[in-house]
């Protein structure tokens, strides 16, 4: 058996799972948990809710083969430590796999969400086969995780694929704690960010706007909000993905450039709108980025969807078990 902790800003999930006869991950059980107490108390929490899942299996901690602690960075997957993300406010150098080991006696690994996303789609989703692949989170941010020559690559600091930090434009969306940045322009809040400057000068001007009737709802304006109205046909909106599509075709140029891969698999908000981004983002990348690279790459939304969080932590226990199958330390009473 094998256990998974997501960690998120806004719920975490506790997962069981197996490999089934095609030697894929199942997922056997999960819980969904609001991330809303203090950092020590959750993690508690998080351990109980494993434990109560594997009471329900009618199995102990004796059955877990490995442990994947997937978790927005930074983060030292070496160290075993979450080190202040911003959206896990509290979180400031916890000793999560030194916990998890010690509660579960069982091998844990510890990596930022983007590189378990990457493992899992290279493993078993859209990058099965391939040896070079991206993969992007596209959601509330823009993260990247690398595989390189059939290995994930982290970099010196852990701090490898951070490519929502790439400067696109001298001014735009803030993402990463930067104007115009790749995230700023491409990710959940980037895209809400490009909805309140288009849809205020709509309004001031005296245009209606279908999916916005007033000043005061331009903070609830979400990508998923836009999206839906530009399916319908609202061009504001589709001026808005247009717009985001236009600089997503500007990051992967670099990133073509930069690493040649096979494959770039997106996730979240690509998988979405995909018809919506398209056409400005390959309009861009035939412009920008080396013909030949370009035409061996190909560009996907992730295979796993909605389920990626979950296999990418099933994907990092089973990492863990193929490397040891020795308990490490005594079970908690």
């Amino acid at each position: 058996m094998l256990l998974g902790f997501d960690i998120g800003g806004t719920k975490c999930a506790v997962v069981l799972g197996t490999k089934n006869s095609n030697h894929d991950l199942q997922i056997i059980d999960k819980q969904v948990l609001p991330t809303d107490k203090p950092v020590y108390a959750m993690i508690d929490w998080l351990y109980a809710t494993a434990e109560a899942l594997l009471l329900k299996q009618g199995l102990t901690a004796e059955a877990i083969e490995g442990i994947g602690i997937s978790c927005g960075g930074p983060l030292s997957s070496k160290k075993g430590l979450i080190l202040s993300p911003p959206n896990l406010p509290g979180w400031d150098h916890i000793p999560i796999v030194m916990l998890t080991e010690k509660r579960f006696g069982r091998k844990t690994l510890l990596q930022n969400d983007a590189n378990a996303c990457a493992m899992a789609e290279w493993k078993h989703g859209a990058g099965k086969g391939y040896s070079n692949l991206i993969f992007l989170t596209f959601g509330t941010g823009m993260g990247a995780g690398l595989i390189l020559d059939g290995k994930l690559y982290s970099g010196t600091t852990d701090l490898a694929g951070e490519v929502g930090h790439l400067r696109l434009a001298r001014r735009g969306p803030v993402g990463f704690g930067k104007e115009g940045s790749f995230e700023g322009f491409c990710s959940g809040g980037g895209i809400a960010q490009l909805a309140q400057v288009k849809v205020r000068q709509k309004l001031q001007m005296g245009q209606p706007v279908s999916f916005c009737q007033s000043l005061e709802d331009l903070p609830f304006l979400t990508a998923k909000i836009v999206a839906e109205a530009a399916y319908a046909g609202d061009p504001v909106a589709q001026d808005i993905y247009r717009t985001c599509g236009q600089f997503l075709g500007a990051g992967l140029s670099l990133l073509i450039d930069i690493l040649n891969p096979e494959i770039i698999i997106m996730g979240s908000i690509y998988g979405r709108a995909q018809e919506l981004l398209e056409p400005d983002m390959r309009e861009v990348i035939a412009a920008e980025a080396i013909t030949e690279s370009y035409q061996a790459c190909r560009i996907v939304p992730a295979l796993l969807a909605e389920n990626i969080g979950d296999i990418a932590a099933l994907c990092l226990a089973e990492t863990m078990a193929a490397e040891s199958t020795n308990p490490i330390v005594t079970f908690k009473n």
